[in-house]
């Protein structure tokens, strides 16, 4: 699972562009995607999507589970 900050408000119409995520629109006018992302390809995949949108993305973070270290 990846949760990855975008400058900016994606409307929620881009849920389906971001097949599996959840679209959350924040009060400090940024998106976060939330989602899970089978591989380093996939991932690479992700960013690209990013960077057609012509979005700033703020942060990128990989989230474990409690019970994994």
């Amino acid at each position: 699972m990846y949760e990855i900050r975008l400058q900016g408000q994606l409307d929620q119409l881009w849920s389906d562009w971001f097949e599996g995520f959840t679209l959350a629109v924040d009060s400090d006018g940024t998106t976060t995607l939330t989602g899970p992302v089978t591989d380093q390809a996939a991932l690479h995949g992700l960013l690209r999507r990013i960077g057609d949108l012509g979005v700033t993305l703020i942060s990128l973070n990989e989230l474990h589970k409690e019970n994994e270290k």
